[in-house]
């Protein structure tokens, strides 16, 4: 069975932000830049457990974009992957970690 995914507004503000730049430089680079997320969100769905882990409670993983240089951070929960960041890859880790304190209690 798989699991559901939930994409917190945060992470949904994050994407979005990253197509608008994009989009600015090229057209059609903004939805080039949602399809590629959307992928790699779809791999961590298929082996949630596959990707680099890098906090046990919650369970945080991330996952890398190919394309692009953007790494989707995610929760493993036994029915969902619930993704709250989608950061750039130049972006300190801090960003991630504010968002998994504020939302998750250790």
């Amino acid at each position: 069975m798989s699991k559901r995914l939930i994409i917190r507004p945060e992470a949904e503000a994050d994407i979005a932000n990253a197509a608008i730049w994009y989009e600015n430089r090229e057209q059609g680079l903004g939805d080039q830049v949602i399809e590629e997320v959307r992928a790699a969100i779809d791999r961590a769905i298929a082996a949630p457990e596959s990707y680099a882990r890098f906090r046990e409670t919650p369970q945080v993983h991330r996952i890398l974009s190919r394309r692009f240089p953007y790494r989707i951070f995610y929760v493993v929960e036994p029915d969902a992957l619930i993704v709250f960041a989608v950061l750039h890859g130049a972006r300190h880790e801090r960003h991630w970690l504010r968002r998994i304190q504020s939302s998750w209690s250790t």
